[in-house]
Formats: C-alpha cells, structure tokens, sequence
C-alpha cells in the first residue's frame, strides 16, 4: 500500500474533511428530511428472497361448499394473504444477559543434559566446543509462563413498538415476505425503524396482527438521525483520524 508523504497528508486529510461536511452545511437550521414514499419492495431489506421450497401443494375444492379452504372466517377474512397486504407488528424486546468469565493458566518447564561418559569422547569435546564446557552440565534451559483473563457482559435493553408493515412478496410455500418503515420526526430529531422478514400466514391473528419473535430471518433496527444523534457521534476527522492511524 502507498503511503502518502507527511507534507501531503495534512492538506489531503482536510480536504477529506471538508469534503464530508459540504452535505451536512446544506441543512444547517434546518430539520432532518423525512424520507420520499417509495416502494416497498424496492427498499434493500425487502429485496426478492430465494429460499429452500417444498412442492406445491394443490388445495382441492369441495363443490357445493361455502367454506373456503385457510379461512378463519366464514364470510370473510380479515387478515393478511396477499402481496399489497397490510398487518401490525407488536415488538416487545425485553432482553437481559449478563456474562462474567475468569481464565487463568501457569506453565514452568525445566530441562537439562549432559555427557559425563561416552566411550571416552567426552575428554574431546574441549576440541570442538569453548573450554569451558562442562560435558556433565551440556544442555540447562527453562520457561516459564502465566496468563490471566477477565471478561464481563451485563445488558438490558427493552424497546416496545407496534408498527405496520406490507406483504411484499408471497413465497412458493405460502410464506410471506413483509417489510415496513416507520418515520417520527419530533423537532429536529428523526426516529425511524425498519422491519423485514418472513412469516407464517397460520401465525397471523384474528385481529390481523403478528408478534416480531415469530418473523424468520428478521431484521428490525431502531434509529435516528438529527441534532442529538450527531452530539453523540464522533466527528468526521476523528473518524477518518482513527481509520488512518495504524497505532
């Protein structure tokens, strides 16, 4: 990798700088954008999903009958099945773990030889080795070595929310694909979550709700940007000072 000369660093580094912020001076006074409505299905998180199917199944209709086969109402059924759908997601994240770990190892070797007797080619050995060879004490080493480790985890974190999503895509076996974002904006600060996942149409309730622990291969993130977000970030040339900096 090139590495850049010290007097062309500086200059390069505050352009890098300057250049990252020229698109935040634009909204200076000015509150965080809410986002254009577009298409779910063309956000990333609701992209078109390729996943192991079963064979189709072929539902066989009773003539004569006014039951109609995955209905849970007998004259209509107000939940989710089909793509454009709308259905509520309850998220109810009360996770708490703690971890503490412990680890300590010691290890001490010794090792020694020597020659004393051999056939008499012991008295020889001043002839190939330094004078002061001892052929009784040839070889003394020793090691040794220690290692202590501690670790400790402890978090809470709890997020309760309910927020729509829309059905974006019915898979092969009857699953849906769903995704859905949600906006907040309070002065100038901007809340926004994002959902996405497959569901089970027989896990949908009555009252055409789902809740988030039955979402395969789900995403759910909660986040903001604005004022207060950007106090608790760091800022741009300590970012780039931190990524360029090798120690």
């Amino acid at each position: 990798m090139r590495t850049l000369p010290p007097r062309t660093l500086v200059p390069f580094l505050a352009l890098t700088v300057a250049l990252a912020g020229c698109g935040r001076l634009a909204d200076v006074g000015q509150a965080p954008r809410l986002s254009e409505i577009s298409n779910p299905a063309m956000a990333p998180e609701a992209r078109v999903i390729s996943m192991p199917m079963p064979r189709p199944n072929t539902n066989e209709q009773v003539p004569s009958s006014l039951w109609r086969t995955g209905s849970r109402d007998f004259f209509r059924d107000p939940r989710a099945k089909q793509v454009g759908d709308l259905l509520t997601v309850i998220i109810n994240i009360a996770d708490q773990a703690q971890l503490q770990n412990q680890t300590q190892r010691q290890r001490s070797n010794a090792e020694s030889a020597g020659v004393p007797n051999f056939f008499g080619l012991e008295s020889r050995l001043p002839a190939v080795l330094p004078d002061a060879v001892n052929p009784s004490s040839l070889v003394d080493m020793d090691s040794s070595s220690s290692s202590s480790g501690t670790g400790t985890i402890q978090r809470n974190e709890r997020i309760a929310m309910r927020a729509a999503a829309v059905v974006t895509e019915v898979l092969p076996n009857g699953n849906f694909v769903i995704a859905g974002r949600q906006e907040v904006r309070v002065n100038y600060e901007l809340r926004e979550m994002r959902i996405a996942g497959v569901i089970r149409p027989e896990d949908i309730t009555n009252v055409n709700t789902i809740d988030y622990d039955k979402i395969a291969e789900a995403r759910i993130t909660y986040g903001g940007r604005g004022q207060i977000t950007d106090v608790q970030q760091p800022r741009y040339g300590q970012q780039v000072f931190d990524i360029i900096m090798p120690f």
